[in-house]
């Protein structure tokens, strides 16, 4: 079933369908609860009971919205029965109570408590019995795209290496590898590697079904078989590079095979004063909706801060960062640390348990709270509230030398939150700058409105679950 782009991101089928058999189930929940509610009565024979299709269609739409938001809709998600549970319990939580509020502010709505609790329950177990089945049968090989790999060397084998578990496959399926004379070595499993020397490329991949074929030769010149890639494209089936396959299926570009080359060529890195005017405008509306929300929190957070450290203790922490363009700015944070965590002035990296956090300082750094003054930031235009996270000066230069397209992350604006973040966890070591690389070139090539919206809609689950949280 495989996937369809949207505004420059890879959607899975799948779990769209998924998305949309819950919307239904949401729907129905509600005319259940209403029919056993009023003990199998016509709905429109019950006196002041408003239609329930419009306030039906909007639980549908909230509480999908609120699973996806605490990451039930990612096909990598690894959290097991006990994660599931826990994130539909949030989920259903976080929809009851953004429905409970519209139902205040538009009463028309409101469905009555026993009928809303009663949806939410039927909802509930309703969704939490076809999950297990889909998440079974999207296992399924019927329901993956069919692949020939191209090639069986160390590029083939990165595959096989960066993909190993089974949720990263939930997509494709290798059906085989196709060796390469230009192979330097046999670097993938001998059993995949298969031989299709006595038939053509295109009558093999008829054969086994193939839906599409990735080139991973380790060396392009004079090694691929270029007229029957044609006769094989002119005939339906999709052929494409290792760098966008893994860019597809994993929601990054991998630095040790990125190309300038295929940079330069590939599509994404839109520019524009209509781009620009619609990040800017997301950008307010974004940080004036979060502000309006969390305000009691950072209230709380002052009043925590100099209850722990005393009145004359400072607030806030500014701390000079890289920004769009190379530009130096300075991040306003809540303190989370002792005021003489950097006494020497050597920059450190962050680590687990650090010892110069205090305690309200790790409980902000727990959940975020920490973050929430650069909302002021955002508004001055120095950060947009989605984007690569801003680094420190000192840490541009270091990691500059020994990341490669280190300093194409200023092409675009910081952010609060971001992909990398969402996606990995809490970068605290050059590895793990590194692999949050991959991210966010990912998202400074594909970003849009819709991106930014699936990121901050993402980032409730950081919060909420303390994701790479330190």
């Amino acid at each position: 079933m495989g996937t369809f782009k949207f505004f420059n991101m890879h959607l899975r089928v799948p779990f769209l369908l998924l998305a949309l058999i819950e919307f239904f189930i949401c729907v129905i929940a509600v005319y259940v609860a209403m029919y056993v509610r009023f003990d199998g009565q016509a709905i429109g024979s019950v006196e002041s009971v408003n239609s329930p299709i419009i306030s039906s269609i909007l639980f549908g739409l909230v509480m999908p919205v609120t699973m996806m938001a605490m990451g039930l809709y990612q096909s990598r998600f690894r959290g097991g029965i006990l994660g599931v549970f826990l994130r539909s319990v949030m989920g259903f939580m976080c929809g009851a109570a953004i429905l409970a509020f519209v139902f205040y502010i538009i009463p028309s709505l409101y469905l009555g408590r026993g009928v809303f609790a009663l949806a939410l329950l039927v909802a509930f177990f309703m969704i939490g019995t076809i999950r297990p089945m889909f998440f079974y049968y999207v296992d399924k090989d019927v329901l993956k795209i069919r692949v020939l790999v191209l090639g069986a060397g160390e590029n083939a084998a990165l595959i096989q290496g960066r993909m190993r578990r089974r949720v990263d496959r939930r997509g494709f399926r290798v059906v085989g590898y196709k060796p390469l004379n230009t192979d330097k070595k046999m670097a993938v499993d001998p059993a995949l590697v298969v031989n299709t020397a006595d038939q053509s490329l295109l009558d093999y991949c008829n054969e086994h079904a193939i839906d599409e074929i990735v080139i991973a030769a380790d060396e392009r010149r004079n090694g691929l078989p270029l007229d029957q890639l044609l006769e094989c494209k002119l005939y339906g089936l999709a052929i494409l590079d290792l760098l966008s396959f893994f860019e597809r299926e994993q929601g990054k570009l991998p630095m040790d095979i990125l190309r300038p080359d295929w940079l330069i060529y590939s599509d994404g890195f839109d520019r524009g004063a209509f781009r620009y005017a619609s990040k800017r405008g997301f950008d307010v509306i974004a940080s004036a909706f979060i502000l309006a929300i969390t305000w009691p929190f950072m209230l709380a957070a002052m009043l925590a801060i100099k209850l722990e450290e005393g009145l004359s203790a400072p607030l806030f922490y500014e701390q000079v960062r890289v920004g769009f363009q190379g530009n130096r700015f300075g991040v306003l944070k809540f303190r989370s640390m002792s005021t003489n965590a950097e006494s020497d002035g050597v920059a450190q990296w962050a680590t687990k348990n650090d010892s110069r956090v205090t305690r309200v300082g790790h409980f902000m750094r727990t959940t975020r709270i920490d973050e929430l003054p650069q909302i002021l930031n955002v508004l001055r235009g120095d950060m947009s509230f989605v984007g690569p996270r801003p680094e420190r000066p000192q840490f541009v230069d270091q990691l500059s030398e020994t990341i490669p397209y280190y300093q194409e992350r200023h092409a675009v604006k910081p952010g609060i939150t971001g992909w990398a973040q969402v996606c990995y966890p809490y970068g605290a070591s050059l590895n793990d700058s590194m692999q949050k690389q991959e991210f966010d070139l990912y998202y400074i090539k594909n970003h849009t409105i819709f991106l930014d919206m699936l990121i901050l809609c993402q980032t409730a689950e950081v919060v909420l679950f303390g994701k790479g949280a330190r």
